[in-house]
């Protein structure tokens, strides 16, 4: 299946992005000449910087430039050619990369049941789609959220609890994640996808887009 097509990486990452706040509930990107900045709000994340378009003069000249606790800077390059460019106090999150999928219907398809004893929960408010899956004994075994922006929606925040995988839980949120994002209007799913994540996504069908890697500044 091929990837969905942008008109260029920058588009891939603005979609990203867009979805990406309205996920989280933060504020609206701030156009830059290299880039987007995100004002977040929280403690350990306060404020990130999205390069589109990045180079060593840039990274460097931003890094320099946004050094303050809970600043993160995101590139999307391989962590390896990042990493020289930066200090010991910008602490990198390993290997990341943007994926993108179509979406499309599944007439007839019915939503896979959660194993026995967990129950499957989904709610949806502001336009983002909330899922949970709780254990047999009551406590968090997955979960994961939805957010579509016009024709693209941004997963995000998918999680399964350790002692609860192996069991399909994943697949099973980022189906019904799926269709909620179908049936609001969107037809390309987006994501950041991680080492642990990567996986499952590619399993589904989800291609990679682009390298990621985001650092946060953490003085001694």
């Amino acid at each position: 299946m091929p990837v969905p097509a942008f008109d260029s990486p920058a588009d891939a990452i603005r979609a990203w992005v867009d979805g990406w706040v309205v996920s989280r509930g933060a504020a609206d990107p701030v156009p830059q000449p290299w880039g987007l900045t995100v004002d977040v709000g929280l403690p350990h994340h306060a404020t990130r910087h999205v390069l589109t378009d990045a180079d060593e003069a840039t990274v460097r000249k931003l890094a320099e430039a946004y050094g303050a606790p809970a600043v993160a800077l995101k590139v999307f390059l391989e962590p390896e050619t990042v990493a020289p460019w930066l200090g010991p106090e910008w602490v990198s999150d390993g290997p990341g990369w943007l994926m993108t999928t179509p979406l499309a219907g599944r007439p007839g398809r019915e939503t896979p049941a959660a194993p026995d004893g967990y129950a499957l929960k989904s709610w949806r408010r502001g336009g983002v789609t909330r899922v949970l899956v709780v254990a047999p004994d009551g406590g968090f075994a997955a979960r994961g959220q939805v957010a579509p922006t016009g024709g693209t929606a941004v997963v995000d925040q998918v999680e399964t609890a350790p002692a609860h995988r192996r069991k399909g839980l994943g697949a099973l949120v980022m189906s019904v994640l799926h269709e909620a994002a179908y049936a609001q209007g969107a037809t390309v799913g987006i994501l950041g996808a991680t080492t642990d994540g990567r996986g499952l996504y590619e399993s589904l069908g989800w291609q990679e887009c682009a390298p990621l890697v985001g650092v946060t500044y953490r003085a001694a």
